[in-house]
């Protein structure tokens, strides 16, 4: 998948296409590289995200609001997103990167797209930059549930199973691989009534095992 085609999924015509091509290149690709774009990138959404929910709940006090956007703009959020966009495609990764699986790799996809937002921004202004985040994260804000939004996927099995009265699950460490800064993690999740197994990958531990568990609360739920 070519940039323009990002560009297009993202709804954004880019007038300055080195800004696209400078948001979707990783600095083991070379400079420039997309590093402080991702910073700009952080803010906007910092601030588009924030806007949004303050609008959307009026009643929600202070510390409610905070943790409803620090589940939006943490990594998984915008890598369940940069996914839809196939974003790893587009990537211009440096070749030890490419060999690694950087093309997927969580964290990578997440700053990729916080720097399109960034670029977006420079090309356009803060009004495009604010419709591209908020047609993006429309499907999020949507299955947001403000009463529940404190509780995270571990918590949130954990009480599953002790309700029912049942074992809690069990996390493994399978795998850690990648250099110390760009660590990758494997973590399985494990339950014994009913029997069920799920596999968790994140950029640490405490992520892998969070993805595990809500795989299998999904499971669980179906």
């Amino acid at each position: 998948m070519t940039a323009l085609s990002v560009a297009q999924k993202l709804g954004h015509n880019f007038s300055d296409q080195l800004l696209l091509r400078t948001a979707l290149t990783h600095r083991s690709f070379g400079t420039p590289n997309n590093e402080r774009l991702e910073f700009l990138g952080d803010g906007i959404l910092d601030c588009v995200i924030a806007a949004a929910l303050f609008h959307r709940f009026p009643n929600l006090p202070e510390g409610d609001l905070s943790r409803l956007r620090a589940n939006l703009v943490r990594q998984e959020a915008l890598h369940r997103l940069a996914t839809q966009l196939n974003l790893g495609d587009s990537l211009r990764l440096g070749e030890g990167e490419l060999k690694s699986g950087g093309a997927q790799r969580p964290s990578i996809l997440a700053d990729a797209l916080e720097a399109l937002f960034g670029a977006i921004y420079l090309d356009a202004g803060f009004d495009a930059a604010h419709a591209v985040v908020v047609n993006l994260y429309a499907p999020l804000l949507d299955e947001l549930k403000p009463g529940q939004v404190q509780k995270d996927p571990k918590t949130s099995l954990q009480e599953w199973l002790q309700g029912r009265k049942k074992p809690l699950p069990r996390y493994q460490l399978l795998e850690a691989s990648g250099a110390a800064h760009e660590q990758r993690f494997e973590v399985a999740c494990e339950i014994d009534n009913p029997p069920l197994r799920t596999i968790g990958h994140g950029a640490s531990r405490r992520i892998a095992e969070q993805v595990a568990a809500e795989k299998a609360l999904k499971e669980l739920l179906v």
